[in-house]
């Protein structure tokens, strides 16, 4: 514990203080070759660190309040649609993403949405049942 005490205590304060940074903007212009290189690389650790907040707060943006379904069949309080096992004639891929066309049925959309956002659904396949 001691060695991050003494990391967060006195190493990173000493390395901050030694950093060319001007009191004024025209000293910005003044600074040399290597005081330019000494400022890189805390540069770089606080834009990676800025990049990734950002990243962060993209991604919960992008998953919105909660809602699966981002447009079918909004009109109505809840969504249900039958399907006749009868009107099936070999196998039909059901739609498990919301992000179909077509609507119950799959149309591959999926594809894009899991690519975009990480996941790995897929439809639901229903078939008659193989005789033996």
């Amino acid at each position: 514990m001691y060695i991050i005490s003494n990391v967060v205590k006195v190493t990173i304060p000493n390395y901050l203080a030694s950093l060319p940074i001007p009191d004024s903007f025209g000293g910005w212009f003044r600074l040399g070759v290597k005081d330019w290189l000494a400022l890189l690389p805390p540069t770089l650790a606080l834009g990676g660190i800025s990049y990734y907040s950002y990243q962060t707060i993209k991604k919960a943006k992008e998953a919105g309040n909660g809602q699966v379904n981002p447009g079918i069949k909004k009109d109505v309080n809840k969504v249900v649609d039958f399907i006749d096992i009868e009107d099936i004639t070999e196998k039909a891929a059901l739609c498990r993403c919301w992000r179909s066309k077509n609507w119950p049925y799959c149309d591959g959309a999926h594809g894009a949405h899991n690519k975009a956002t990480g996941d790995n659904t897929g439809p639901v396949v229903v078939r008659h049942k193989e005789n033996k």
